[in-house]
């Protein structure tokens, strides 16, 4: 009776034990995960800030610049990689495994990417918009990118350009730029006028960007 006491004690051990060092690989594993997207966040966002102090005080024709941008690209290709087997092996990760700037990150690397590969994602973040894992704002900085990509016009307004003719950044021409308000809003943005001036420091001239839209649709037609 003593042996067979000691056997179900033995059993009871075993199966505790297993149980902790199964929530000891998971707890590591999401440890580890965070601490790849923290390098991904470093590597991909602080040299683009870089660039832009670079352009800010040089010019974007610089040679600075230049150096810059072939820094950025090659770290781009390493952490396009590393996103795409985070979403292999997880998924899109929930906020509580990544953080919000877990969700930041990935967004951003794929923004950084070709159009085929945000195409290729945007079902992905679609379904994590509605399972609450992605904020809307994410997911319209895809949605726009893919559009000007395209050569369409943007939905959103969150995309802007360098135009090397005037030699200053603008506006990607927008959908019906009277009713921009109303589809940012009806997603929980703020105004295109509180963005643009927020994020870009441009100043939102609703006739200016009418008649831009007007000129890109008859160029549009013309090709």
């Amino acid at each position: 009776m003593k042996h067979i006491f000691f056997i179900s004690l033995l059993i009871i051990g075993c199966k505790t034990a297993s149980k902790s060092n199964v929530e000891t690989t998971e707890k590591v594993s999401q440890e580890n995960l965070i601490a790849v997207i923290d390098t991904i966040w470093k590597t991909e966002q602080e040299p683009i800030r870089f660039r832009d102090s670079l352009i800010s005080k040089y010019g974007v024709d610089s040679e600075l610049v230049k150096k810059q941008q072939a820094i950025i690209d090659k770290n781009h290709a390493v952490n396009e990689k590393k996103v795409k087997e985070i979403l292999i092996k997880y998924g899109w990760p929930t906020k509580e495994m990544v953080g919000e700037r877990g969700n930041w990150t990935i967004c951003n690397v794929i923004q950084h990417s070709d159009n085929e590969i945000r195409i290729q994602y945007l079902p992905l973040m679609r379904q994590a918009v509605k399972d609450k894992k992605l904020e809307p704002r994410f997911l319209v900085r895809a949605e726009d990118r893919i559009a000007t990509e395209r050569g369409d016009l943007q939905i959103y307004g969150g995309q802007m350009k360098y135009y090397p003719e005037t030699k200053s950044f603008n506006l990607w021409p927008v959908l019906d730029p009277k009713d921009i308000d109303n589809r940012r809003t009806a997603i929980g943005l703020d105004s295109i006028a509180i963005f643009l001036k927020n994020r870009f420091n441009f100043e939102w001239n609703l006739e200016e960007q009418i008649k831009r839209t007007k000129e890109f649709e008859l160029a549009k037609q013309k090709k």
